[in-house]
């Protein structure tokens, strides 16, 4: 009878251990599989740029996730470029404040160039309205769009913070940005 108890424990004891053991290669799957699908591409440029104007690396991951999926070449229907999609008007204007060398809108599609680009003008944005969430809107709005809704109790109660984003494509892209930077977190804490 002892030696039947014995293995009924021993036995479940098994059945616990391989459940651990199925569960932690889920987890550590999962894990992996999240780091492929969330990457920390392009990392010395991401962290030397988010670092020198002050932006939370992860939210830089985030931007070019979300805007490029870290295609270098990619070109957006309003002709954005390259990682973290910046206009040709937006990249000329950075270059001259800047004051990179030889640079034309093709430069846009140079990782480097792109993410120094998208570092400084994110950091503009967010000192400008002061706040994460505001300046991702002025990011892929602009910011006339963004100051426009400030001044529009419609669309904010303190001329600060934006109560409601009305284009969809804003308030949707708002949305996974931030999304997508609490993945990053999680992910590479």
């Amino acid at each position: 009878m002892k030696c039947k108890k014995s293995r009924v424990i021993l036995f479940r004891l098994l059945i616990v251990f391989v459940l651990l053991v199925i569960f932690s290669a889920f987890v550590f799957k999962n894990i992996i599989l999240k780091k492929m699908l969330y990457p920390q591409g392009y990392k010395n440029y991401v962290e030397t740029y988010s670092k020198e104007y002050n932006i939370d690396k992860n939210l830089v991951y985030s931007v070019i996730k979300c805007e490029s999926n870290f295609e270098s070449t990619a070109v957006s229907h309003m002709n954005a470029k390259g990682l973290m999609q910046i206009s040709d008007m937006t990249g000329i204007w950075a270059s001259e404040e800047l004051k990179i060398k030889n640079f034309d809108t093709d430069s846009l599609f140079e990782p480097e160039v792109n993410i120094l680009i998208g570092c400084w003008y994110l950091n503009k944005l967010i000192n400008q309205f002061g706040d994460v969430e505001t300046a991702l809107a002025a990011y892929n709005a602009g910011s006339g769009n963004v100051s426009r809704w400030l001044a529009n109790e419609e669309y904010s109660s303190d001329g600060i913070r934006l109560n409601y984003i009305p284009y969809k494509e804003t308030r949707n892209y708002v949305k996974k940005v931030q999304q997508a930077k609490k993945i990053y977190e999680y992910l590479y804490r």
